[in-house]
């Protein structure tokens, strides 16, 4: 899958380095702000933008 192909409904689940990450439906001021929710590999939670994802690499199925 290109990574331009990121799935933009809210509760959506990618995989990215081992851990799977949510699309949160997020509002901001102007715009709606999507953020993708997981943990890091502490187990803290970490937030990740689309670019984010796009830099680090993603799947839609666990590796």
């Amino acid at each position: 899958m290109r990574t331009e192909d990121l799935p933009t409904e809210p509760f959506s689940v990618v995989w990215s380095r081992g851990h799977c990450y949510v699309r949160e439906a997020t509002t901001g001021r102007a715009r709606w702000t999507g953020l993708w929710m997981g943990i890091d590999d502490r187990g803290r939670p970490q937030a990740l933008t689309d670019a984010d994802l796009h830099r680090r690499g993603w799947s839609l199925h666990r590796a």
